[in-house]
């Protein structure tokens, strides 16, 4: 067998290891913020939901404020593998955004940006 073909046929192989590997960062799948209002100077707690197992303690989470201004927020994880929670202060009245960067249970990085409005 000529070495195109040994490719060609090694080719289902490669594309199951590399499958296998797609699923290793810790992507939101779902949160709060999409389902919920946030209401102008209360408190609130956010729920994200990734699709493999967080490590809250190597975690973090900033609250973006307009002109850029990041200010890191307390997380905890939640009752179930995969979900963390944050503590948000009262905020007015505006846009702003969640800048996380999580660390999946197998020590994959990720780094993302939620944008939510805080209504009046």
């Amino acid at each position: 067998m000529n070495s195109f073909k040994r490719f060609v046929c090694s080719l289902p192989f490669l594309f199951s290891c590399y499958a296998g590997q797609l699923n290793a960062h810790a992507v939101v799948t779902e949160h709060s913020l999409s389902v919920g209002v946030v209401n102008a100077h209360q408190t609130s707690q956010v729920k994200l939901n990734f699709n493999s197992s967080v490590e809250v303690g190597l975690s973090q989470i900033f609250l973006v404020r307009t002109g850029d201004i990041e200010e890191a927020l307390p997380l905890k994880a939640g009752k179930t593998a995969g979900v963390v929670l944050v503590d948000m202060p009262a905020l007015d009245a505006g846009k702003y955004a969640l800048h996380y960067r999580i660390f999946a249970a197998d020590g994959h990085l990720t780094d993302d940006i939620i944008h939510f409005t805080v209504q009046p």
